[in-house]
């Protein structure tokens, strides 16, 4: 979400729609460094491997994470079931609640609320799980139009889809 305080950020604006809130959310689950990995939530099972997956393909992986493809889940069903095996042959039980974690439905973005033009919210933002080793992180990815091309010159970049980290813990 941005940094700016709720009502500084509603005066510079002059809309209403700030902070941007959520109803509804898409999922996705990625696995890496893990010898079998299983995910479940809202009833379905996202990653069912039993076999090694590998480690991230580079440094910037996440950069390079799609939208996810789960689409229209309503907040929020019970929490994400995760039972996997690290690298080091343990097995592990986790039960992340993706509605603890954003349990005031707001936004998670970089782009400063002024930036954002008046009335271009309206998408559902994507809730991307990572399991990597003994790490599970939780991070949102969401559609924000700009007011400016991010890539000066380009005009069909006007938008960012930032992977913003909303929760970790290491078992």
């Amino acid at each position: 979400m941005s940094t700016q305080s709720d009502s500084s950020s509603a005066q510079t604006s002059g809309s209403s729609m700030f902070p941007l809130r959520f109803v509804k959310h898409d999922f996705q689950v990625f696995c890496y460094n893990t010898i079998r990995c299983h995910v479940i939530y809202n009833d379905f099972n996202f990653k069912a491997e039993e076999r090694p997956s590998p480690p991230p393909p580079s440094a910037d992986y996440r950069d390079h994470w799609p939208f996810a493809s789960y689409l229209g889940i309503r907040n929020f069903p019970p929490p994400a079931e995760v039972n996997w095996t690290s690298l080091d042959g343990v097995a592990h039980t986790a039960k992340v609640d993706i509605g603890a974690i954003f349990k005031d439905e707001r936004v998670l973005y970089n782009v400063p609320d002024a930036e954002i033009p008046d009335r271009s919210w309206g998408g559902e933002p994507g809730i991307l799980l990572e399991v990597n080793d003994r790490t599970i992180s939780v991070y949102m990815k969401a559609f924000i139009a700009t007011k400016t091309e991010q890539i000066p010159g380009n005009k069909y970049s006007d938008a960012r889809d930032d992977v913003i980290l909303a929760w970790t813990h290491t078992y």
